[in-house]
């Protein structure tokens, strides 16, 4: 009679490192003990998290990693895996907030070799009062502004500087969010909001 060989522990960093892309992204200057074991074990991370319907998306050159779920064929008669990874529906003035930085990161990055993309809280601001509607209560839109910029945080694409709340680093993980051909039109559709902005201002 044979008996079967006990299984191999998984080594310890895969675990810690398992465990902290299903809390969040990881990044190679915050998460600087786990960029390295993240990048020599990303095979078997792959084949842990396949099986919950997931893939490790990493970007070496911009240095960070995340979970997002598989994407799914909808003629496939597999029974589909529940997504462990929700979609989160952002508010308009949220989702034009990320349009906005991300057209931001890309002008920095044809003009600079800086790495770091830092804004101060009056520069994004003024950056989104341009598309907002007018308002007669001038300290009520900007304590809506704060809100949106606190919900981009809290999303992990803009990081409040240790030290000083009022200066933002913009994760370069909005690229993976915010594609190129995305981005290509965003001109013409700012100036399509502004334009139907102004029209229902006049009107």
């Amino acid at each position: 009679m044979t008996t079967a060989s006990p299984t191999a522990p998984p080594p310890p960093e895969l675990s810690v490192v398992l465990v902290q892309l299903f809390k969040g992204p990881v990044y190679r200057d915050t998460h600087d003990k786990l960029w390295e074991p993240l990048l020599k074990l990303r095979a078997p991370i792959s084949d842990h998290v396949n099986v919950l319907g997931l893939q490790v998306e990493v970007d070496e050159s911009e240095g960070y990693a995340f979970l997002r779920s598989r994407p799914t064929d909808d003629d496939d008669d597999q029974p589909q895996v529940p997504r462990l990874v929700p979609r989160r529906p952002l508010s308009f003035p949220v989702s034009l907030l990320l349009a906005i930085l991300r057209k931001r990161l890309a002008e920095f990055d044809a003009t600079s070799t800086d790495p770091r993309l830092v804004l101060s809280r009056d520069d994004i601001v003024e950056m989104i009062r341009l598309f907002m509607p007018d308002s007669s209560n001038e300290a009520r839109l900007v304590e809506n502004i704060d809100a949106y910029i606190s919900k981009v945080v809290d999303l992990g694409f803009l990081r409040r500087l240790r030290g000083d709340d009022e200066q933002f680093e913009v994760r370069r993980i909005l690229k993976a969010f915010v594609d190129g051909h995305w981005l290509a039109e965003l001109d013409q559709r700012l100036d399509d909001y502004l334009a139907q902005l102004r029209s229902s201002e006049v009107s």
